[in-house]
């Protein structure tokens, strides 16, 4: 599957259909954020009901800017999402919510730009991603923040250090473009969502020159 993931972050269900329908015909990968007002300063669609109509066929990843992120995992996974990607800021057990996942799919903890990789408490080997946030969660359309790169080499340490034999796929978020990509890739993420980037122009063309250059 390629490593370029379409991110959808929208108020109303017409806006995301409309998203969905610009990029499910090339891209098998989706990415859906959701934020109950709590956790930013922002709210988005929170109903999970009608993305069943979308999800066969496809994997949807759920990126949770929520506050109790484990309360989201049974009704997106029976709306057919299979990744579940929940914030560490916003959640009482990170055990809890690991393992309720694992039940439904796959499952990772996102951190916020200015979140330590400290905060990740959970045996690393249970994660099958890690999302880095490169901007402040909560809206779309932000500059990229290279310092926040950092936390991929310090986590790269860290697997080294405590003897990872599975290790979480690094996955980026936030300000993703032509050139922040090649930034994320040489740090050792491998996999790349982009909201502003792929709809602002030709959604096609966008995603082709992003996958090019994840490539190199």
């Amino acid at each position: 599957m390629c490593n370029i993931i379409p991110g959808i972050l929208e108020k109303n269900w017409e806006s995301i259909e409309a998203k969905i329908n610009q990029v499910k015909d090339f891209s098998k990968a989706i990415h859906i954020d959701i934020i109950d007002g709590k956790f930013a300063d922002n709210k988005t669609f929170l109903n999970p009901k009608p993305f069943v109509k979308y999800t066969k066929g496809h994997l949807f990843e759920l990126h949770m800017m929520v506050e109790e992120p484990v309360n989201y995992l049974k009704p997106f996974a029976d709306a057919g999402f299979k990744r579940f990607l929940g914030h560490v800021e916003k959640m009482e057990s990170q055990e809890e919510f690991v393992a309720r996942g694992q039940i439904f799919g796959e499952v990772g903890l996102a951190i916020d730009g200015q979140t330590s990789i400290d905060a990740i408490k959970v045996n690393l080997e249970d994660l099958d991603a890690i999302l880095i946030m490169t901007i402040k969660a909560g809206f779309s359309g932000q500059e990229f923040t290279e310092e926040y790169l950092t936390k991929i080499e310090l986590l790269k340490e860290r697997f080294k250090n405590e003897k990872i034999l599975k290790t979480p796929a690094l996955e980026v978020d936030g300000g993703i473009n032509e050139r922040t990509i090649v930034l994320t890739k040489d740090s050792g993420a491998i996999r790349f969502v982009s909201t502003s980037y792929i709809f602002k122009g030709n959604p096609l063309s966008q995603f082709e020159k992003l996958k090019l250059l994840s490539r190199r």
